[in-house]
């Protein structure tokens, strides 16, 4: 049953991002979102990214939490710890997005939205409407485009944006997901989070969404990563080859 008005909890993962989370902060609690928190998971940030979520905390009491862990454990092992307090917390939705306003705060209402008809919603490059960044090179376009096209098609899915980490899901959604079972921990995670949600039988909506450069900081994909979510996607298909459709009931930790 879908629980309004909505209590959502945003997390955002983040390794080196003082230049972003203060603007990314700001813009999010200045959305028309009524009960909206924001959990930020951060990687013991050499940059002080850290330190500056306290600040912010104390800024939005009662709003915002920080996630301190001992250094860089991953992209997914973070949405992890993200998603258990969250769901402690009492969210009746979550929220994933990155710090550094590739993903459009704006679009957070649209995907608010849309979720009320659905168990997962997503911001997608790849729908009528979406776009990447202009000032991407063709390379790079082409990459990003073949990537999705690979996974869709090893796994069989419907969503076209399947990399993509800008994503909104039902609390009953995360509670039927089997979090214990995922093992990807690099961008491939955001691929084995959409795999195992469609073979659970949850439906995911598609908002279009442009995807912008990052303003500020240093990109964190690499050939490391891009070959492991090749090698992963591989793998999901034979971790998962038994689930199917099968609703999944984990207790709330």
């Amino acid at each position: 049953m879908w629980c309004n008005p909505v209590r959502l909890t945003v997390i955002i993962p983040t390794y080196n991002e003082a230049e972003n989370l203060p603007n990314i902060v700001s813009a999010l609690f200045s959305l028309p979102i009524e009960n909206l928190r924001l959990l930020v998971v951060d990687d013991n940030s050499p940059d002080g990214t850290g330190e500056l979520a306290d600040e912010a905390v104390l800024e939005h009491p009662g709003r915002m939490a920080v996630l301190h862990r001992r250094g860089k454990a991953g992209l997914g092992t973070a949405y992890i710890a993200g998603f258990q307090y969250a769901l402690k917390d009492g969210a009746t939705a979550v929220g994933q997005m990155d710090a550094d306003f590739s993903h459009p705060p704006e679009k957070l209402v649209e995907l608010t939205v849309a979720l009320q008809t659905c168990d997962v919603a997503l911001g997608s490059r790849y729908v009528a409407g979406g776009r990447v960044d202009e000032g991407w090179p063709v390379w790079r376009k082409g990459l990003s485009a073949w990537a999705n096209f690979y996974a869709r098609t090893i796994l069989d899915l419907p969503v076209r944006d399947v990399t993509g980490g800008f994503r909104l899901w039902r609390r009953e959604t995360l509670l039927g997901m089997p979090l214990e079972m995922l093992r990807s921990n690099g961008y491939s995670f955001q691929i084995e989070l959409a795999y195992v949600a469609h073979l659970l039988g949850f439906s995911q909506k598609e908002v279009p969404i442009y995807f912008a450069d990052r303003r500020w900081g240093q990109s964190k994909m690499s050939f490391r990563i891009q070959r492991e979510a090749a090698i992963q996607v591989w793998r999901m298909r034979y971790r998962y080859r038994c689930l199917h459709s099968k609703r999944f009931q984990n207790k709330p930790g």
